[in-house]
């Protein structure tokens, strides 16, 4: 049984880590975890790109680039066929911002950016499957064994 009965109690070992800290070194890793910064500037960059890429599929030129990709998917390739290549590429990109709104919202309420998150993740595993799916997407790197580089 924990004899600290307060939440503060028993998560003062772990506020403000930066006071106790011996070396600069330590003092500033402290510093930075005392803030989170690792998973603010992740979580900041995986909205920046959530935006720019879900925009971009908004556009022409963006929605013509997906085609190859996602006519050769088994798991999405009914998608284009029910919407066409403009309003399904408009679909994705509109998820796109969604989950990055969503993770926006989970500053303030954590649920909301966990729902952001699942919905990040299965649309990564989806544009996984795409790219192994799709002929001459991936192409061999000469002379490096098992080194690939995606072609378009």
């Amino acid at each position: 049984m924990n004899t600290l009965s307060t939440p503060e109690q028993r998560m003062a070992p772990f506020a403000d880590n930066s006071k106790s800290a011996k070396s600069k070194l330590t003092k500033l890793a402290a510093w930075i975890d005392d803030r989170h910064l690792p998973f603010l500037v992740t979580s900041i960059g995986m909205i920046v790109m959530l935006l720019w890429a879900g925009s971009y599929k908004m556009t022409a030129p963006g929605a013509e680039g997906i085609v190859p990709l996602v006519s050769n998917s088994p798991l999405v390739s009914w998608h284009f066929r029910v919407f066409g290549p403009y309003i399904g590429s408009d679909l994705i990109g509109l998820t796109e911002i969604v989950a990055a709104a969503l993770m926006i919202a989970g500053y303030f309420k954590p649920k909301a950016g966990i729902i952001g998150a699942l919905i990040t993740s299965v649309m990564f595993f989806t544009t996984s499957t795409m790219i192994i799916t799709t002929p001459g997407a991936i192409i061999s790197v000469q002379g490096i064994r098992g080194m690939r580089y995606m072609s378009f």
